[in-house]
């Protein structure tokens, strides 16, 4: 069937053939039995679960051989949308003939993969991603009961987009690494927020514990705090402030005014801005001009000036007195 053939008024071609052909002639549905498992000498475990974004549920069905632990046969029963029964039934072929610890390494990406028609062509619409990421949380499900474990013990880290099975250290780690600052950038890096874009933004079809707009808009504030404080080190080139150049004493009182003065000030709507630094018997003077509503504000002569006074004093060690122009 191809993909963009029309099934019931709608056009499917977001849905690759093999999705199409498994959603009406699934190979490995059905079921194991107790007496098939007796007679074969073999384990069975049954295992379900089921996706609370959507509703659908799968029960996954291993008859495994104990003495090398083989899953030998592979069996689903799907309750729910076509692309969950697709998925399912790709996610059963693959574990067969496989240890159960080699099964734990098949992700929802293995399974949207083998459903691809074209390697570079999606099998499934972004949205219909959780189906396959039912697929792969079953097969923990089966692997934890017959482990005798939690199934919990098989997730180490903790993961932002299940679509893509991408964890927040991987995401923090790349966004650092490459200095990303979009979420197109993001997905292009690694393909998290590409799929159903649940994790991207709140709204999606999916509510989730913490969005990559969110991580972004961390991560780049990290960034620019370690890289004022990187500013602030340079500046200093191993001395005290009386030691350094005009030039390193301007960028270190920029970088304090930067971390731990303007946040509070851009907070109420101000600003301050660094106009001229002059040295004077016996320490320094700096002149500073308020903008925004700092310029109107009543303390911005009194508690606001003492404050950044003080500030400045503490950090840099240095008599220095602040003056507003």
């Amino acid at each position: 069937m191809a993909r963009d053939t029309l099934i019931g008024g709608a056009l499917w071609e977001e849905y690759s053939s093999e999705v199409q052909r498994r959603m009406n002639d699934p190979v490995n549905m059905g079921e194991i039995t107790q007496e098939e498992a007796d007679k074969e000498s073999k384990q069975l475990i049954i295992a379900d679960f089921g996706a609370e974004s959507c509703g659908d549920a799968v029960r996954l069905y291993w008859l495994i051989d104990p003495k090398n632990d083989v899953i030998v046969k592979s069996r689903f029963k799907s309750f729910g949308c076509g692309t969950a029964i697709a998925s399912s039934d790709m996610m059963a072929e693959l574990c067969m003939e496989k240890t159960v610890d080699e099964a734990l390494k098949i992700t929802n990406i293995d399974v949207e993969k083998a459903l691809r028609d074209d390697p570079d062509i999606p099998a499934v619409p972004g949205q219909k991603m959780h189906c396959s990421v039912m697929a792969y949380d079953v097969i923990k499900k089966a692997a934890s009961l017959y482990k005798g474990v939690d199934m919990s013990e098989f997730e180490t880290e903790f993961i932002v987009c299940e679509c893509a099975r991408v964890s927040l250290d991987t995401l923090k780690e790349v966004i650092r690494l490459n200095k990303l600052d979009s979420i197109e950038q993001i997905v292009d890096y690694t393909k998290a927020g590409g799929f159903c874009k649940s994790c991207v933004k709140p709204g999606g079809h999916e509510k989730k514990d913490l969005y990559l707009v969110d991580l972004l808009a961390e991560v780049k504030e990290e960034l620019e705090k370690e890289a004022i404080s990187k500013k602030i080190k340079e500046a200093k080139a191993d001395g005290d402030f009386n030691a350094m150049s005009l030039v390193q004493k301007i960028k270190t009182i920029e970088s304090i005014l930067e971390e731990y003065i303007r946040p509070t000030l851009k907070a109420d709507g101000g600003d301050v801005e660094l106009v001229d630094l002059k040295e004077i018997e016996g320490g320094y003077e700096l002149y500073i001009k308020y903008k925004g509503e700092c310029m109107s504000c009543s303390m911005n002569t009194t508690t606001t000036l003492a404050g950044i006074e003080d500030m400045l004093k503490f950090k840099l060690k240095a008599n220095l007195r602040v003056l507003v122009i």
